[in-house]
């Protein structure tokens, strides 16, 4: 399974979720707490890169040491989190809209979900093809 791009993507498309899901909860768990800088978890665009190629011309890397402009493989997909603290929501600091991120948690549950039915449906077909039911 290694080498399906297929399962890769919804493991990586999981691992994502799952981030977000803990950055969403510690959102919504610091709604109260002055000067706390809400959290964000971002991967769906270089998994789209991935997938569809460069929209740009490719660099070719001549050294270990270049530092790649996009991933080359969905291992080189990493979930970053990042915490946008130039937005204030509120006077005291705190940047997190509660219905925002319910909204935010309630997208992460229906796109987790679906992944997880994916995956569900791909290890059937896998099993299918081992001779199984």
């Amino acid at each position: 399974m290694r080498s399906d791009l297929t399962w890769n993507v919804l493991a990586k498309d999981l691992e994502g979720l799952s981030k977000r899901f803990d950055a969403v909860s510690s959102n919504i768990a610091n709604a109260n707490t002055p000067r706390y800088a809400r959290r964000e978890v971002r991967f769906e665009e270089e998994l789209q890169e991935l997938l569809d190629g460069p929209s740009k011309m490719p660099l070719a890397l001549t050294d270990e040491r270049h530092i790649p402009l996009r991933p080359f493989s969905v291992d080189d997909v990493t979930p970053d989190e990042v915490r946008p603290v130039d937005e204030i929501y509120r006077l005291d600091g705190n940047n997190v809209d509660p219905e925002v991120e319910m909204a935010r948690l309630a997208e992460t549950r229906m796109a987790y979900n679906a992944a997880n039915r994916l995956v569900a449906k791909k290890a059937a077909l896998y099993r299918l093809a081992i001779g199984g039911r």
